[in-house]
């Protein structure tokens, strides 16, 4: 959508819609939009979903709440006069810069204070969002609000904040603004404070890959980092390319990192030392559990020629750390491997099947260190999914003898974009069956992992969705909890498993979360259930991540508190479940859902029953 367009749909908006919009952009939820208009809450959902359909962002049918963000977005672009106006919003006049930090601890308050001193001196607004903005009463709106209207993000990363679910979400979220914007803002800085690169988790490894870094050890770096920081927002840069950053003293490009672990070098111990959860466990940790007859089946598979394994689970259930294992297992046979996420691809890569192939193409052959020959492989006269077809076959696949074992992960990301997936998943359909009969095409091996049910509408001949090896990995078992737990150096037998699983259920990253800190005698077992359902528990990190995502998505948050509320299983409509159970709060039979786990059924009940 350009300006003109902009203009015409948002003159098309009738008096009651702008005022429920600019209420909406201002960060009220909508139990006080509808307090303050004198209209019921649905009301206010069913203006705002017919909003987003007036602006291009849903179709009739459609559920618009899930687009919200999107508005915001569009809105940010073309009338960020609109996002300030809330005296909870802030109110940005300059250059924005958000100053993004975990805790109020030495060393990294005294830097805070520092950066943020210079930084108004030189007549910049500063936005420092922290750990308490975090907790505090719309506070999250506030930092959302901020993401979208600030030309830097100042990403300062300690031990404990590169660990964070929220920080994470915060940086992706980044990412996706950015991709959206002409001028490809917010611009990040990171800034890691005692932090190497392998402390970072999963999900940060692959946001920040490619991004010069600046690195703080002591005090005495202080000065520097100051003086690279005023360079870097005074300079001009492309995205979070790194072309000008370079060229700043002392602020050189950060290696690329795989967000996957690499091949472990010795075997796991039995026990060892209690190990943070960081996303995927890395393939020599000794906390990784096997499913029985799942893992053994994966690695079955990867050998046969024309392999396609498909794993599905919800987040946090170990899809990446299985997906990882399975190629290094492939790799262990002298094939050669390749992990890619579509998360980490920028959003505009979606809007169109050529670009987006043609970034597939360059990524699998930027991971297998082959230099980049779209210009003299990709030929475009039959379209571009035969041009990718060639690419691969006349290039990626011919000039090796040793099978490709290509692991897709998060391939959810492109279930938003209907047309696109459908055009990608028939591809990878069809390749599947050029295998039964064509040699080369044997070569290739697919392992596709997402989170949710794919929802795009597809002939069932060509989904790839029905056919090859299916895989859904189930909740850790009682033996399993227990075992983990003497992994961890903890004699526990059923009375604590029970107990923790009282809570937990079997959720692999919950439990794991758990049984370090319990196995660091940080807390005991007792405490944990005691506060793990509030916001000064273990885990508030994690509930406020999910409660942000909620606070953006409303009818989600409408979805989930009717499911906690029951004390029997609800119906709720299709779309609802599948994305709910894809965020890993809910499980879902048909159209039946219960929580997840009671961790969530308390904290939510709580937390949404304002909403």
């Amino acid at each position: 959508m350009n300006q003109t367009e902009f203009n015409k749909a948002f003159a098309k908006l009738t008096g009651r819609q702008q005022e429920v919009l600019l209420k909406f952009l201002q960060g009220q939820k909508d139990a006080d939009v509808a307090k303050e208009l004198h209209i019921t809450q649905d009301t206010v959902r069913r203006h705002i979903a017919n909003i987003c359909r007036e602006f291009g962002l849903s179709e009739p049918g459609d559920a618009g709440y899930s687009h919200r963000s999107d508005l915001v977005t569009l809105f940010v672009k073309y009338r960020p006069e609109l996002l300030t106006a809330s005296e909870s919003s802030p109110a940005f006049t300059g250059t924005k810069v958000l100053l993004s930090y975990y805790r109020n601890q030495e060393p990294d308050q005294e830097l805070v204070t520092e950066l943020d001193n210079v930084l108004r001196d030189k007549g910049y607004d500063v936005f420092p969002a922290n750990a308490s903005l975090r907790m505090a009463k719309d506070g999250l709106r506030q930092i959302y609000t901020a993401l979208n209207t600030c030309d830097y993000l100042l990403l300062l990363l300690s031990p404990v904040s590169a660990c964070s679910e929220m920080v994470t979400e915060e940086v992706g979220l980044a990412k996706r603004i950015q991709s959206s914007r002409d001028d490809r803002k917010p611009l990040i800085i990171p800034i890691r404070i005692n932090c190497p690169l392998s402390l970072l988790n999963h999900d940060l490894r692959g946001y920040l890959q490619k991004m010069p870094q600046i690195e703080w050890r002591s005090h005495d770096d202080t000065p520097a980092t100051i003086q690279q920081v005023l360079q870097l927002v005074g300079a001009s840069f492309d995205g979070d390319r790194g072309e000008n950053r370079s060229r700043v003293a002392g602020y050189e490009p950060s290696k690329i990192i795989s967000p996957y672990a690499a091949t472990p070098q010795h075997p796991p111990q039995p026990v060892a030392e209690p190990e943070l959860p960081r996303g995927q466990v890395e393939l020599a940790s000794a906390f990784y559990i096997e499913r029985p007859g799942i893992d053994e089946r994966c690695y079955e598979a990867i050998a046969k020629p024309g392999a396609l394994i498909r794993i599905k689970a919800p987040r946090q259930m170990g899809k990446t750390s299985l997906m990882a294992r399975v190629l290094h297992r492939a790799a262990g046979c002298g094939y050669r491997t390749v992990p890619l996420s579509f998360q980490l691809a920028d959003s505009k890569v979606f809007t169109d099947l050529e670009q987006f192939l043609r970034w597939f193409c360059v990524n699998v052959a930027l991971q297998l260190e082959l230099p980049d020959r779209l210009g003299e492989y990709w030929n475009n006269i039959f379209g571009s999914k035969v041009a990718c077809k060639s690419y691969f076959e006349r290039y990626l696949l011919a000039n090796a003898s040793s099978p490709l074992a290509l692991g897709l992960d998060e391939v959810d990301a492109i279930f938003r974009y209907p047309e696109l997936a459908a055009d990608f998943l028939a591809m990878l359909r069809a390749w599947h069956e050029e295998a039964k009969n064509r040699d080369i095409w044997k070569k290739l091996r697919l392992v596709v992992v997402h989170s949710t049910e794919v929802y795009v509408p597809m002939d069932i001949n060509q989904s790839p969705f029905n056919v090859g090896l299916p895989i859904e990995l189930p909740e850790f078992q009682a033996a399993q909890v227990e075992d983990l737990a003497n992994r961890h150096g903890l004699a526990w037998g059923n009375l604590e498993v029970k107990k923790l699983m009282g809570m937990l259920g079997g959720h692999p990253y919950l439990v794991r979360l758990a049984l370090y800190h319990i196995a660091r005698s940080e807390i005991t077992l007792e405490q944990l259930l005691q506060t793990a359902p509030t916001d000064a528990g273990l885990y508030s990190d994690h509930l406020r991540r999910h409660l942000w995502n909620l606070e953006r998505h409303s009818e989600l948050a409408t979805a989930l508190k009717k499911v906690v509320d029951a004390n029997a299983p609800v119906q709720l409509a299709s779309m609802q479940g599948f994305k709910l159970q894809s965020m890993g709060l809910v499980n879902l039979q048909g159209n039946y859902v219960t929580p997840r786990c009671d961790l969530y059924r308390q904290y939510f009940r709580v937390r949404l029953s304002s909403n």
